[in-house]
């Protein structure tokens, strides 16, 4: 188990209660289980202390854990018959994004998704869920192929940004960005989205722009990542607390102002801890968000789509 800098006093209680648990499975002390029984409880009292009020910059870390599960997680245990498609047809493929089609409780589905590895060697073929243009691209011409074939598309997000590398400005990063949002608004089949860990940026909301967003509770949600904020307005990375509350990036915010649907509660300690009941409880709720959206007509779900995010501007301006 990876621990977060603010669970460390969490990493030396839950430490000694293993190296208890060890002595007495090689009696050296007929009380030590009990002993152990005793430190659990406590640490489990802290875990509950120190997840009842994260403030943003500690949900961010929460976000970034390489313990949360990650696209490829999802799509194996909520997705049967997954039929992986690559290629933008136009440079190649992208690691970065996974897309395919597959059966979502025996109904077929495209999914599209981030995805950031899991060891040193994945995460670098995967370049850390940094898409470039190419990945974007493929998600187009996935959305074109749910649209021809009136698939649902659920996307999951997971990403720090878009890749800002030469060779991605060079082959058109922000026009391809741009095309994915608006092929997010063009598609007449139900869009479901779900943040589950980092939504990074024009990166994010090229996937995001949904009928349905949803966010897992720990998970965030921003135009910047809070060090970018940091730079940009101090000069100084080091202002990302500062940042990360100034963003409203949680889930709990983006509720309140109305930029997501709904969030997805997680097990006690994060995804991190309870990985299997962190994927049922996002399978449950695409399954509850589609259902919403199904038998609505193309022209009904376009127009709904589009009217959402004009309301969310209007509201802005007022604001």
């Amino acid at each position: 188990m990876t621990y977060l800098e603010f669970e460390k006093p969490l990493s030396d209680l839950e430490g000694k209660a293993e190296e208890l648990r060890a002595l007495a499975r090689r009696g050296e002390g007929v009380d030590l289980e009990k002993e152990a029984a005793a430190l659990d409880r406590k640490a489990q009292d802290m875990l509950r202390d120190l997840y009842r009020n994260l403030d943003p910059w500690r949900k961010t870390l929460v976000a970034r854990h390489p313990d949360r599960p990650h696209c490829k997680d999802y799509v194996e245990t909520l997705f049967t018959e997954w039929t992986p498609l690559a290629g933008d047809r136009t440079f190649g493929d992208d690691h970065a994004v996974m897309g395919g089609l597959a059966r979502f409780r025996d109904q077929a589905v495209v999914v599209i998704g981030h995805e950031k590895g899991n060891d040193t060697r994945s995460r670098i073929q995967r370049n850390f869920g940094m898409a470039r243009p190419e990945g974007y691209r493929k998600a187009i011409r996935l959305m074109d192929m749910a649209d021809r074939f009136r698939l649902p598309v659920v996307t999951l997000v997971d990403t720090p940004g878009a890749y800002p590398g030469k060779g991605a400005e060079e082959r058109g990063q922000s026009e391809a960005i741009a095309r994915s949002t608006e092929k997010c608004l063009q598609i007449g089949v139900p869009l479901v989205s779900v943040i589950i860990g980092e939504g990074g940026s024009g990166g994010a909301v090229a996937f995001a722009t949904a009928d349905r967003v949803a966010m897992l509770e720990h998970s965030i949600y921003s135009v910047i990542s809070p060090e970018g904020c940091a730079s940009i307005l101090w000069k100084d990375a080091e202002k990302m607390r500062e940042a990360a509350e100034a963003l409203k990036l949680t889930a709990q915010d983006l509720k309140k102002l109305g930029v997501i649907d709904s969030i997805i509660p997680e097990p006690l300690g994060g995804a991190q801890r309870e990985r299997d009941e962190a994927i049922r409880a996002v399978g449950d709720e695409v399954a509850r968000l589609l259902s919403e959206l199904q038998g609505r007509k193309p022209a009904e779900l376009i127009r709904d789509r589009r009217q959402k995010y004009l309301d969310m501007g209007a509201r802005g301006l007022a604001a």
